[in-house]
């Protein structure tokens, strides 16, 4: 089928309006990406559904979490043809269909939800609004956003400062396992490689290959505070967390508050939204009080397995107000550091100049962590991985 030329006519806007729709959902899309998806709709055509749609996704989505957003959009956008031209006027309506809105995930939900307009469709004034209306941002706004404190978010800067935190990377610090491979800087020979090289040589030995130490990623155990105090962080480090360990072969995750939740399935989902959601679900304790002494306690009696002998790196994401008994505080930290490499504790009041550990939790963690970072905004958060580093050297 001709489609004629993609820069005129309606294709080209149609196009541009759904990339528009993709960047307010969160995903990366650019002028270029909009191009190679306008030349992939000539290639393929318009007669099969299906086709387009994967032409459409090969060229504008580059990660997985992206994938099952941009199909829910795709199938709301083209479902109207009018969808298209209320869309680039910006009034996004929700589309008709069997899928109710309610189901379809929080990104899909804000990317077709009409922008807050005043009754003379004044332009938006305040910078809350500003941030609300373009999802794109300027230079100045992710700046200002990368240095802003998570407590002190508006609610669209804050959606906005998640989805930021997502593509922070965490190289996590690896050690040799018991496991060999080929290497060239082995200490022990590879007498089957050995063998096949002399048996390609004639018999003549010429080569010696050698084995090294396979590195693997530290096992990684993650503890967050879901109390109260912490209800502005938790989400957005679990945002985080999910997205910058997705690739890790060991990963045990648990919210705390007045008691211990698993989350580790929940973490296991490709989708952070659909992770966040579940997450939502099993937390029964969410903005209630903190009893580290208590959950940990817990995770000794049924969940001891998940401390990988003496190298887990433990990472405990709370502010230290504990309420719970100190004693048991304290007993319960001792036989964790006891069985685990690393403790790193994360927390989000050392935003304050001079802050000291004076709360009795704070203290007892004090005592037993390796080192104690600070995680209140994106700038810190892309500090952790060298955090790690210089914790590994200790």
């Amino acid at each position: 089928m001709t489609l004629g030329d993609s820069r005129t006519g309606k294709l080209a806007g149609n196009l541009a309006a759904f990339g528009r729709t993709l960047r307010r959902a969160g995903v990366q899309v650019d002028s270029a990406r909009i191009g190679l998806c306008a030349q992939a709709a000539l290639e393929v055509g318009l007669a099969d559904r299906h086709d387009l749609s994967a032409a459409m996704e090969s060229v504008l989505i580059s990660r997985e979490q992206d994938r099952a957003v941009f199909r829910e959009l795709f199938e709301a956008f083209f479902r109207d043809p009018n969808m298209a031209h209320k869309l680039l006027s910006q009034m996004l309506p929700s589309a008709e269909g069997k899928a109710e809105p309610s189901k379809r995930r929080p990104r899909v939900r804000e990317a077709l939800s009409p922008p807050k307009i005043r009754a003379q469709q004044a332009k938006p004034k305040t910078e809350d609004q500003k941030v609300d209306f373009d999802a794109a941002m300027t230079a100045s706004d992710i700046h200002r956003l990368r240095h802003a404190d998570f407590n002190a978010l508006s609610a669209s800067e804050y959606r906005l400062v998640e989805r930021l935190a997502r593509d922070i990377a965490l190289p996590l610090p690896q050690h040799a396992s018991r496991r060999m491979r080929p290497g060239a800087k082995g200490s022990q020979l590879h007498w089957s490689g050995v063998l096949r090289s002399a048996v390609r040589l004639g018999g003549e030995t010429l080569h010696l290959p050698k084995r090294e130490r396979r590195q693997q990623p530290l096992p990684l155990l993650v503890l967050v505070d879901v109390s109260g105090s912490m209800e502005r962080y938790a989400r957005l480090l679990l945002a985080f967390l999910h997205a910058a360990t997705r690739k890790h072969p060991r990963r045990a995750v648990f919210a705390f508050g007045t008691q211990l939740t698993e989350l580790t399935g929940a973490f296991k989902l490709g989708d952070t939204d659909a992770m966040l959601d579940y997450a939502n679900a099993l937390i029964e304790d969410f903005a209630g009080g903190t009893q580290l002494g208590k959950s940990l306690a817990s995770l000794r009696e049924h969940h001891a397995r998940t401390l990988v002998g003496r190298r887990t790196m433990v990472l405990i994401v709370t502010d230290g107000l504990d309420t719970g008994e100190p004693q048991e505080l304290a007993q319960e930290l001792a036989w964790l550091k006891l069985h685990t490499r690393r403790i790193l504790w994360l927390n989000p009041l050392l935003r304050f100049d001079g802050y000291a550990p004076l709360a009795q939790g704070a203290q007892a963690l004090n005592q037993v962590a390796h080192a104690m970072v600070s995680i209140h905004n994106l700038t810190k958060l892309e500090d952790l991985a060298s955090s790690l580093a210089k914790l590994m050297k200790q």
